[in-house]
């Protein structure tokens, strides 16, 4: 009888051994096939080029994965003339409740302007960086 019980009583540290190490290789890091990880995705568009003087709009579209962002915590886009980062203008997006957010600029001097669309959602940052030419420069 006491060789029996030994013999369950190793089996059930074994069996409960086991469980414990299947539960840590989620632990680890491991991504089950239901979790994928998703990313925080913004097309920015906005023209290649204007006119001076003609007002430019900036448009987001923001995706989490498959799902349209309709309430980013931010989407700002800041513009400054190429080589002239540190006079930077910061313009609020209007978020239009569809996964889009637009502002409008007028550039009023010529040139090469670099412009982010500075966008947090979902406890992510992400800004993607765009130029347009003013002026036919």
């Amino acid at each position: 009888m006491k060789k029996i019980f030994g013999f369950v009583s190793i089996l059930i540290c074994i069996f409960a051994l086991a469980a414990c190490g299947s539960n840590n290789n989620q632990a680890e890091g491991e991504v089950d096939s239901e979790d994928e990880l998703l990313s925080l995705d913004v097309d920015f568009e906005l023209p290649e080029q204007a006119d001076v003087g003609e007002t430019v709009e900036l448009k987001a579209t923001v995706t989490y994965g498959d799902e349209m962002v309709t309430d980013a915590d931010e989407v700002v886009f800041e513009h400054w003339l190429t080589g002239n980062e540190d006079n930077s203008t910061m313009v609020e997006s209007t978020n239009h409740e569809d996964g889009t957010y637009t502002a409008k600029v007028t550039f009023e001097e010529g040139g090469v302007y670099e412009i982010y669309a500075h966008t947090t959602a979902r406890d992510l940052h992400t800004m993607p960086k765009k130029s347009i030419t003013i002026g036919g420069e």
